[in-house]
């Protein structure tokens, strides 16, 4: 293994960072669903639209805007520590590079948060319930979230 991981020193990067992306995958889940049945659920009746963000009772409301919202903001942080330590092994000075890191998750976050109405529409019109829907939803953004991650993490954030 040691002999494969350095021929291929990129590509056992990407891997390790798309498993221990995992860890904050779980923590975006936990907080998205506890968020929706829990935390947020004063909200669900609400339809929330506000610039670019358009969440109608159907796709989860106002539930829905500031569940994706606070799992996506905590996935994050969970997602730079552990990115910075086992996978990149960083040990630039974190304030020259941190509004690099701010920056891209504010991107990335717009795009997580604005997509959802959409993609859950999709998926509850494809007969799933707006909770498998807005799990599916989920997915979605997490795969927006590595296009945009992996690239600014691995050039110009973690260098």
């Amino acid at each position: 293994m040691k002999e494969w991981i350095a021929k291929h020193p990129d590509l056992w990067e990407f891997i390790k960072f798309n498993v221990l992306s995992n860890i904050a995958t779980i923590t975006n889940f936990a907080v998205l669903w506890l968020s929706t049945n829990f935390l947020f659920t004063a909200f669900s009746g609400l339809d929330f639209h506000w610039l670019i963000f358009h969440y109608s009772v159907d796709n989860g409301g106002l539930n829905g805007f500031l569940s994706f919202l606070l799992a996506y903001v905590v996935a994050q942080i969970v997602n730079y520590i552990v990115q910075r330590k086992l996978v990149f092994g960083a040990e630039n000075d974190i304030s020259k590079t941190l509004h690099w890191y701010i920056l891209t998750v504010v991107v990335a976050g717009i795009l997580s948060i604005v997509l959802p109405p959409y993609t859950t529409q999709v998926f509850t019109s494809w007969g799933l319930s707006l909770g498998w829907a807005q799990t599916a939803a989920n997915w979605v953004n997490i795969l927006v979230q590595v296009a945009v991650n992996y690239p600014m993490m691995k050039f110009v954030i973690m260098k």
